[in-house]
Parts: C-alpha cells; sequence; structure tokens
C-alpha cells in the first residue's frame, strides 16, 4: 500500500493508462512537478479521487485556494476525459484544461485556468459548463 492508501501497481485514476506508482503517484508525494497544466489537472483529479486534500491545496493558487476542500462530501469520481487543452506547456506561463469528470451523481464539466507560479504549475479557478 502507497502512503495514500492505494496500491502503487493499481491503474492510475486519471486515466492516462499508466499505473499510479508510474503517474501521479510521483506528484501526490512531492517527488516531481507536474510538467503541464493537463499534467496538473490529471493528477488534481487522482488527488480528488484518492482523496488527497494536502495535494490538492499545495497545487491550488493562494488567491483563491479555500481553507479546506471537504473531501468527506466529495462524490465517487468515476472517470475522466480531457476535452481540450490551450496553451499549459512547459514553457508557457498560463493554460486552460476542459474536462469532463464523472462521479456517482452525474458528469462535472468544467474548463479550468492554471498559472506557473514559481516555476509550478497551479489550479487558478475553473468556469462550470452545462
Amino acid at each position: 500500500m502507497s502512503a495514500l492508501g492505494a496500491t502503487s501497481a493499481a491503474p492510475c485514476p486519471c486515466g492516462s493508462g499508466q499505473g499510479y506508482a508510474g503517474c501521479c503517484e510521483p506528484l501526490h508525494l512531492g517527488a516531481r512537478e507536474a510538467q503541464t497544466a493537463e499534467e496538473l489537472m490529471r493528477s488534481r483529479y487522482a488527488a480528488y479521487v484518492r482523496r488527497h486534500e494536502a495535494y490538492l491545496l499545495r497545487t491550488w493558487h493562494p488567491r483563491t485556494r479555500p481553507a479546506r476542500v471537504g473531501l468527506e462530501e466529495s462524490p465517487d469520481w468515476t472517470g475522466l476525459t480531457v476535452l481540450a487543452t490551450a496553451d499549459g506547456r512547459y514553457d508557457d506561463r498560463t493554460g486552460e484544461v476542459e474536462f469532463r469528470a464523472a462521479h456517482d451523481g452525474g458528469v462535472l464539466h468544467e474548463r479550468s485556468r492554471f498559472m506557473r507560479r514559481a516555476g509550478h504549475w497551479v489550479y487558478v479557478d475553473g468556469d462550470m459548463i452545462d
């Protein structure tokens, strides 16, 4: 079992097709940083699935970050589909990722905004779609 309560050999919840140990786990554990806005968004989705509040707060822009995430009220997430990206590459300063995240009560469709802050990608905010 990993420090986050699931085996590292399990498939990564972010939908990359990789194992958790080689995908989002190193980001969650602070062993490496996300290289793109999409990678950060995928890792944040996986953190919601794994209920890893510390990672979510650490990767949230301080201007928009809540005091707590409240994962005990979070739905059970069942799948992620990235629909589009705009900028958000390694050398960009900002980026957007549009995605659909399925859960036990429906689907969350959002266009999220990210920025590089002190060399690290952080989530700023997002607009719900639909």
